[in-house]
């Protein structure tokens, strides 16, 4: 069974602002963040969106034991406004996202996410998104290394950049794999040469990182009086955005310094709860080890 990230914690922190409001998963993915706060509010309704249609299927198998009680739409979370709008809702009384790729992604193999099997190289998160095949046959040697950089954090990017187009064709996560390790030596006790490389084009082919910004906004925006916004993320990338996203509106001045008056227009609009990300116990973490480089950030708005 798939384990959902800093459970507890989520369910603790989420806790609907009225009984009878919307909660929100935002990035649904297998449903058991969902599942466990249906159980736990049993006066709430829930709201499911995600982009992954296959997702989305095992969501409803898994709470269709509280059908009656949850919406399902098949869609970005980025799209939060538009979602709402179609569903008919107009405030909601807390939301969860669960950020990146979700371990049944990672565990079908034929998916491409992962170089532990010989597979298509896709990535693809939905229907809208670009395959990471096309970004590595498609993209010159300088667009790849500024993905590899900016979204992988890769010391090597410009030269594994380099051994990927000579390569091309790449057609499956092996071949790939094996670039990657042609150029970058493992060294021990570290991670696989490929992961970066592996991480930036995921994020790349499935716009990961675009918009987060904007959807916390909106997401605060949707959201009632007392109600609360809780993030995971898993990367460094995704937690910077999240906690900057949150230091603005709890009304932190984004000026230049040196300016007389401040202009940026600062506002607070919500409540910081986690002045720390929260993280998996040593017990989550030892029980799942994907679990370990995840961290909570909750806000509430005033």
């Amino acid at each position: 069974m798939h384990e959902s990230v800093l459970l507890n914690e989520v369910v603790e922190f989420l806790r609907p602002n009225r009984e009878d409001g919307t909660l929100v998963d935002a990035t649904v993915g297998l449903g058991g963040h969902s599942a466990a706060l249906l159980e736990r509010y049993p006066a709430a309704r829930l709201l499911a969106i995600d982009r992954d249609p296959r997702a989305l299927e095992l969501a409803r198998e898994r709470l269709k034991g509280f059908a009656d009680r949850v919406t399902f739409v098949q869609g970005r979370h980025e799209k939060l406004f538009d979602i709402l709008k179609q569903s008919d809702i107009n405030t909601i009384s807390g939301l969860l996202a669960d950020l990146g790729v979700s371990s049944m992604q990672f565990d079908d193999a034929g998916r491409g996410f992962s170089f532990r099997f010989d597979a298509p190289l896709d990535m693809r998160m939905g229907p809208d998104s670009t395959s990471a095949a096309d970004l590595v046959n498609r993209l010159d040697e300088q667009a790849l290394a500024r993905i590899l950089r900016d979204y992988g954090e890769e010391p090597k990017a410009r030269q594994i950049s380099k051994a990927i187009v000579e390569a091309r064709p790449i057609a499956t996560t092996t071949q790939l794999a094996n670039v990657i390790r042609s150029v970058k030596r493992a060294k021990p006790h570290d991670i696989d040469p490929a992961t970066l490389t592996f991480q930036a084009l995921r994020i790349a082919a499935n716009e990961e990182l675009v918009g987060l910004d904007q959807f916390i906004t909106d997401a605060v925006d949707a959201l009632e009086g007392g109600a609360r916004i809780a993030v995971i993320s898993f990367h460094s990338l995704e937690d910077r955005i999240v906690k900057r996203a949150f230091r603005r509106l709890e009304g932190e001045c984004t000026c230049p310094p040196g300016l007389p008056v401040c202009a940026c227009g600062a506002k607070e609009i919500v409540k910081v709860l986690t002045k720390r990300p929260q993280t998996p116990t040593a017990l989550e973490q030892g029980k799942n080890t994907r679990s370990r480089s995840a961290k909570l950030r909750v806000a509430e708005k005033l």
